[in-house]
């Protein structure tokens, strides 16, 4: 038998293991939960008095609910708050040094630019003036009549 089917038998065992004891743990919970709602039905008060009992004890659940969840909910919109203004600084942050690598790239590259006109222009200058000095000549064909 291989590594492989080694470790294959081994991850199947823990699998089927962990699936029965999650099985065991959920048969365990409703049993309980069976158990009470007996317990509340034979036990030896009157039916009013029951549902009274049993009214009360959800509106207390209820009430216990409610407050936790709106515990939750403010304890999550403060941490949203503060996860916005961090990633909203950060972004700010990042975007300022954004513009600022941009502008110098822009510096430089219109400094280029304005360096190669002024290039251009001396070059330009210096041929029209050796032209003046060197022209070539002309030739000119006579006229046939």
């Amino acid at each position: 038998m291989s590594m492989q089917g080694v470790q294959a038998g081994r991850r199947k065992r823990r699998v089927e293991e962990e699936s029965g004891l999650s099985t065991q743990l959920t048969c365990f919970l409703l049993g309980g939960a069976v158990g009470a709602l007996a317990a509340l039905l034979f036990a030896p008060k009157s039916g009013r008095e029951l549902r009274g009992d049993i009214a009360d004890a959800t509106r207390q659940g209820v009430d216990r609910a409610r407050d936790k969840a709106n515990e939750y909910y403010e304890v999550s919109r403060e941490r949203a708050t503060e996860l916005y203004s961090t990633a909203s600084s950060k972004a700010g942050a990042a975007a300022g040094a954004a513009r600022e690598a941009a502008a110098k790239r822009g510096e430089n590259l219109s400094a280029a630019i304005d360096a190669g006109k002024r290039a251009y222009a001396e070059e330009k200058r210096r041929t029209e003036s050796s032209n003046i000095l060197n022209q070539a000549p002309t030739y000119y064909e006579p006229e046939k009549p």
